[in-house]
Order: structure tokens, then C-alpha cells, then sequence
């Protein structure tokens, strides 16, 4: 009978994660663990969706206890990740990420990805540091100095931003994303001819991706080239047809070509986005 109960418990454990009652679900499966060996199935889900209901309810430390057993578990190190972060445990976070990636803890690898994942989170600070000691094990490291770079760029140093891309294409010339980022550098800076060759070299290593083109566009503009300006930005658009800043920068550059039945008419659309 009192395995009866328990397992009722799990159950409704489960079911109270499901309907988003976190609090409950956390008091009903701490309960349902207290029965359940560490071993099985059950408890790991039990474990797992405590967990969960505490990053859920954004007290990701009180998820430590759970998450910490079940060390193969995808999510539980994702979480744990973030978790130890806010615990202000960033050695342990590292490792967590290490351990959701298959790589070293200590190698340069998963300082790296550590860095990734911190900034996502906008833990610039946290990432830097992990992107600096990356580079102390691997000077040569792909993508460090592109990372740096974009922490640069998002605490607004374009300068430092401009220079890690640089390093960053030194050692990784085929990485289209630094020479996105290069180009957008030197258009905060507002230099469109320096700006406009590494935009394009952006474009022809990835011609997917929006946007360099909708750079191109401005730079285009803004160097009075509008005819240039609307073909890119009307790829952009076909590649990104939401785009709110492609749709806004067509239609003001149909304007200044004496367009303005067509540029009106691509400006309208962006009200309806």
C-alpha cells in the first residue's frame, strides 16, 4: 500500500510539472524521491524535473542538489551550467559545460565553449575570462579572438572589438562570421570603405545570411550608391523576408532613387509586421 502511494506521488509529481505548477510539482517530488532508489528510472526523472521546476521558477541554485546526480544527463549539465554560474561558482559551471560537450575539463576546448555559453547568457564578464584562459593553453585557438570581439563589440569598445576580429581572421580567414563582424565594426565607425570590402567577403564565404547584405546596404547608401543599395537589400530580403531593418532601409533607399510609389509601398508592409 505505501508503494502505492508513492507511486501515486511521482505521478502527480509529474503531472504538476506538465501544468507549469512548479512549486507543487518540486513539494510533491521531493516527497515521491524519499522512496525511490538512485539507481532507477524513476528517481532520475524525479531528480530531473525538481531540477527543472527550480530553473523554471529562476532559482536555478536550488537545482544543484538534484542535477548534480545524473552527471550523463544533457539537461541536467545545461542547467547546471547556468546554475552554478548564479551560485558564483564559475570553475564548476566550466565543468558542467566540459561534461555537456564530451571535452576536457581543462582544456582550452571547453574553456571556449564555457565562454559560449556564459555570453549567451550575458555573462560578459564570466566569458571573457574564460575565452582569455582558452587562449593562454591555445594561442591558436579558432574562434577565441572572434568571441572577445563580440564581448568588445556588446559593451560598446568597437576598437577592441575591430582588433580581435582581425586576430581572429589572422588564424581563421575562412570564418565568415568575423569578417560580418570586421565589416560591422568599421560601419559603427562609420568608415563604408573599408567597411564595404569585408561585408562582401562575408557574403561570398556565406551567402545565406542576411546580414552582411543589409550592412552592405547601408554602407551602399550612405556612399550614395543607391542603385547597388536596392539590389543587396532586396536579396537580404529574400533570404529574410521579416526583416524589419532590410524592409526599412529598401524602402528609404527607393525613396532617394525617386522610387516613392514602390518605396512607399515597401515601407507600408513594414506595418503589418
Amino acid at each position: 500500500m505505501l508503494l502505492l502511494v508513492l507511486s501515486d506521488a511521482h505521478h502527480r509529481g509529474v503531472q504538476l510539472y506538465e501544468q507549469k505548477k512548479y512549486h507543487e510539482a518540486i513539494t510533491v517530488l521531493e516527497e515521491a524521491a524519499k522512496s525511490e532508489a538512485e539507481e532507477t528510472a524513476a528517481y532520475r526523472e524525479t531528480a530531473l524535473l525538481i531540477g527543472k521546476s527550480y530553473f523554471m521558477l529562476g532559482q536555478a541554485p536550488k537545482s544543484i542538489p538534484w542535477l548534480i546526480k545524473l552527471p550523463e544527463s544533457t539537461e541536467a549539465n545545461y542547467m547546471l551550467g547556468y546554475a552554478y554560474l548564479q551560485d558564483k561558482q564559475p570553475a564548476l559551471s566550466t565543468s558542467a559545460f566540459a561534461r555537456l560537450f564530451g571535452v576536457k575539463r581543462d582544456s582550452a576546448a571547453a574553456h571556449l565553449l564555457a565562454g559560449q555559453m556564459m555570453l549567451k547568457k550575458d555573462y560578459a564578464e564570466e566569458a571573457a575570462v574564460e575565452v582569455r584562459r582558452a587562449l593562454e593553453l591555445d594561442p591558436k585557438l579558432p574562434e577565441a579572438h572572434f568571441l572577445l570581439g563580440e564581448i568588445a563589440m556588446f559593451r560598446g569598445r568597437v576598437d577592441d572589438g575591430l582588433e580581435e576580429m582581425k586576430k581572429e581572421l589572422a588564424l581563421n580567414p575562412n570564418f565568415s562570421m568575423a569578417w560580418y563582424r570586421l565589416g560591422d565594426a568599421y560601419t559603427r565607425k562609420e568608415n563604408w570603405s573599408l567597411a564595404i570590402p569585408n561585408l562582401q567577403r562575408a557574403v561570398w564565404l556565406n551567402q545565406e545570411f542576411s546580414g552582411p547584405y543589409i550592412l552592405l546596404g547601408k554602407c551602399y547608401s550612405k556612399m550614395g550608391r543607391l542603385a547597388d543599395a536596392e539590389g543587396i537589400l532586396k536579396r537580404a530580403l529574400e533570404i529574410d523576408p521579416n526583416n524589419h531593418s532590410a524592409r526599412y532601409l529598401l524602402g528609404q533607399t527607393l525613396m532617394a532613387e525617386g522610387k516613392r510609389d514602390e518605396g512607399r509601398a515597401v515601407l507600408e508592409k513594414l506595418k503589418h509586421q
